[in-house]
């Protein structure tokens, strides 16, 4: 909750988090599947209950938070979540109809399995980005390939297992096509500046300082956003 407390007061409309299933079928925002590097506690999140993890803080004092928790206590915030497991996309979807907060997420995963149960649980108005293979299938569009893609936004890493794939080329036939291109994870300024540079819609980053010291130098800061 501090994380995305200091995204708002720095001026952001959009976070990104990603969220994983408890024993007691509690969606909770947290990244890793176990509690070992943030918390030191040697245990799987799915492993544990909701009142488990009422008990365990972070050295800085933080606790994993319910995703209810998060899009109540930021209403205005947009949200993109990434399924961390199979089990957590059914639960997802119905926290999301709950909080009513279909027009502010995207969802994704890297399982084209759970993408394709939260857009059959959501229905068409539901934002998403594909896994690697509707990724592959846009970036072989770059190339000439008459490969269907067909998706609102992707959401990829600058390279993936040594391959360049944010190009100018790859954000050309993404935009040709009306798909947003947002980028993970990028923490250095020049990075930054290159990538703003080809045009990506979106940067996410572990330092949004950073991101918006760059901005503002570039003049494309407006904030919310």
């Amino acid at each position: 909750m501090p994380a995305f407390a200091h995204a708002v007061a720095l001026g952001y409309g959009h976070v990104e988090l990603d969220v994983h299933l408890t024993a007691d079928g509690k969606v909770v925002v947290h990244h890793d599947p176990t509690l070992t590097r943030m918390f030191g506690v040697d245990r799987a999140v799915a492993d544990v209950t909701m009142a488990d993890l009422a008990t365990i803080r972070s050295r800085g004092g933080a606790t994993v938070p319910l995703l209810d928790e998060v899009l109540h206590s930021f209403p205005r915030l947009k949200v993109n979540i990434e399924a961390k497991a199979d089990a957590v996309a059914a639960p997802l979807a119905e926290v999301i109809r709950r909080a009513d907060a279909l027009g502010r997420v995207g969802v994704g995963a890297f399982d084209p399995g759970r993408t394709a149960a939260l857009r059959a649980a959501l229905g068409p108005g539901l934002c998403w980005s594909p896994a690697h293979w509707g990724v592959a299938r846009l970036w072989a569009r770059g190339w000439g390939l008459p490969l269907p893609a067909s998706f609102p936004v992707v959401q990829v890493p600058l390279k993936w297992k040594g391959i360049r794939v944010v190009t100018p080329r790859f954000v050309r036939a993404a935009h040709r096509r009306g798909i947003q291109v947002q980028v993970w994870t990028v923490n250095e300024s020049a990075q930054m500046s290159a990538l703003l540079d080809m045009g990506v819609d979106g940067l996410m980053t572990d330092r949004p300082t950073l991101l918006r010291q760059v901005l503002e130098q570039r003049g494309q800061w407006s904030g919310a956003g």
